[in-house]
């Protein structure tokens, strides 16, 4: 078995403990790869160790990997703040976005997806620790801006999407994933057709699991650490 299907196998053992944790079911968190920055070969190997959705967050990189990786039956999701100006390829190539966070962008990705594939999957990211250099809306604008993405027929609303300033304590972690949750929640009450919540990397994926994260999004602990970042493109 090679290092990266090993490690693999190690994250889904730490979601199924976390889950056992939370009690909820085993497979309550799915695995979501962050492969941003990492050559098509690794990708490979991840998914001969049983993963298929992958996320990158640089466009250009990106988009040589799915051409390079089309002989694989790969869910591709993007996760890095979007620019107006590369909606259009993520509206015609990417099964999911984690990260909306504006109207514009959801407008765009609505409008330029192709009518032969099934909308969009949107998370709407939430900025949980208030931070300026953090990108999302906050937790009290999210409502709203997830009925728009609700109302837009290119897009299909599935959550929330969050990334709390990093912490080594579980209760500062929790603290923080529980906003997200509460959004979720008051969503669900207003009959938004909400189903996933997206948080929880490799250093604190315990913590989102107990506060209800759907999908997990784990770079380091699968791939290693980065080694650099695209020219020209915001991580």
């Amino acid at each position: 078995m090679g290092a990266i299907a090993a490690a693999v196998q190690a994250c889904r053992k730490r979601i199924v403990a976390a889950c056992t944790e939370a009690g909820r079911p085993t497979d309550c968190a799915r695995l979501l790869a962050v492969s941003k920055t990492f050559p098509a070969a690794a990708i490979r190997e991840a998914h001969a160790g049983g993963l298929t959705a992958f996320g990158e967050s640089y466009l250009r990189e990106a988009l040589g990997k799915l051409d390079a990786l089309a002989d694989l039956p790969l869910e591709w999701h993007f996760i890095g703040p979007l620019q107006s100006n590369k909606t259009r390829p993520v509206a015609e190539r990417f099964a999911w976005v984690h990260g909306v966070e504006r109207e514009k962008i959801a407008r765009r990705l609505s409008e330029q997806r192709p009518a032969t594939l099934p909308p969009l999957n949107v998370c709407v990211q939430i900025n949980v620790s208030g931070e300026s250099s953090k990108h999302g809306v906050s937790p009290e604008q999210a409502l709203g801006l997830a009925r728009l993405v609700a109302s837009l027929p290119g897009l299909r609303l599935r959550g929330f999407m969050a990334i709390p300033e990093a912490s080594p304590d579980r209760v500062t972690q929790r603290s923080r994933f529980s906003l997200p949750r509460i959004v979720l929640e008051q969503a669900r009450a207003e009959g938004l057709p909400v189903d996933t919540l997206s948080m929880g990397m490799s250093t604190d994926l315990e913590a989102a699991i107990l506060e209800g994260s759907t999908m997990v999004r784990i770079g380091t602990a699968i791939f290693g650490a980065r080694h650099y970042q695209e020219e020209g493109e915001i991580p």
